[in-house]
Parts: structure tokens; sequence; C-alpha cells
């Protein structure tokens, strides 16, 4: 749930470089929704804080503009000023960089969510997927188009989107049904109404 999403993006709340790049990395991959290498493989020019965009390159070497988002700009503009400078090599592109000075790898940034998953009191088996998993459905759930969801992934088949709101249907159901439950739960446990005449109770007991 978003809760647990939040306890994880503010575990990352260190000022120190590794820190300020954990929580960049943590606020893109739920605020644009991205893949694993789309995140790996960004580079600091395709940033454009101003317009809070990012250029990244997907599957198949296409290219599409993201909407960040305000709290991603902020942890980037914390990064940049304060992280990077003191991580990157010289003439590095790379946007997220490791203790080398160079593009941090998918595996880096699978420990870096799993680790703070840990921190957030959560189960260790938390992967990067959940954070655009939780992207999607949460826009879903919000009212958003298929098609507009399906352009924000990177998806070219709107039948891989299609997925996301199966998961959001089987949540729907489950508010339903245990709102239901409870609701039947409550209705077994109010008194009978009882009257002086002998029949009423046989009488409501007739009634469609």
């Amino acid at each position: 749930g978003k809760d647990q999403l939040t306890a994880i993006i503010e575990s990352a709340d260190s000022d120190e470089p590794q820190g300020l790049r954990d929580r960049a990395i943590l606020e893109l991959m739920y605020a644009a929704g991205l893949r694993l290498a789309e995140v790996v493989g960004l580079d600091v020019a395709g940033l454009d804080l101003d317009e809070q965009l990012a250029r990244v390159r997907g599957k198949g070497n296409k290219e599409r503009i993201v909407v960040i988002g305000r709290p991603a700009v902020e942890a980037f503009q914390r990064y940049l000023r304060k992280g990077r400078p003191k991580l990157a090599g010289a003439g590095e592109t790379a946007l997220f960089v490791n203790r080398d000075g160079s593009r941090l790898s998918g595996r880096s940034v699978q420990n870096t969510v799993r680790k703070h998953a840990l921190m957030a009191g959560l189960d260790q088996r938390v992967f990067p997927h959940l954070l655009r998993h939780s992207f999607a459905t949460h826009l879903l759930d919000g009212g958003a188009e298929l098609r507009v969801v399906q352009e924000l992934l990177g998806h070219t088949s709107a039948s891989t989107t299609q997925i996301y709101t199966h998961v959001t249907e089987e949540q729907q159901r489950r508010v339903y049904d245990q709102a239901f439950y409870n609701q039947v739960r409550l209705n077994a446990r109010l008194p009978e109404r009882r009257s002086g005449r002998q029949n009423d109770a046989h009488t409501a007991d007739q009634r469609p």
C-alpha cells in the first residue's frame, strides 16, 4: 500500500552522498514507474528539473519522456548539489553513480530497494518492480485512463498494461467482500425486534 511505499522512501533520509542518491532513486522509481534498466541508464543530461521531466531509454532502445513530479525533483536537486559531486568520477555522464564513481548497476539498485524496505520494517523480498507496479495501480485507482498509463509505463501493447487493471479489480473486490462481510456480521448481532403479537416473527419470515 501507499503507507508501505512512503515508509520505504522516507527511510532514505541521510544527508550522506549515498543516502541522497538512494532517496532520489526511490522517489524516481515511484514517481515515474521506471524499469530497473531505465533507472541505471539515466544520464544527467536527460533531466529537465524546471519542467519536471526526464528522458529515458526503454525496451527496444525506445526513448520516451516521463514526468517526475515535485518530490522527485527536490530529491534530485539535493543529490545533484550535495551527493553526486562527491561520488562521480571525472567525465562520468551517468545520473546514478557508485562509490567508485562509475554508473550504478542494476544489482546495486535492487540491493538499495531491499535495504530500505528492511529499514522500513518490511519483508526482505521487496523488489524494484514493486515501485513500478505501485505507480501503475495507484494511477489506475485514481481514475487515470489505461492509454495514459500505457504511455507512462512505456508499454507497446495495452494488454500488458491491463495486467495492472486486474490487480485493482481484485483489490476492489477484496474491499467490497470485506465490507459486505462486516455488514453481515453486524446484522447478525442486531437484536431481533420483539412484538406483543406472537405471529409477528412468523409474518416477518414470510417477507421476500
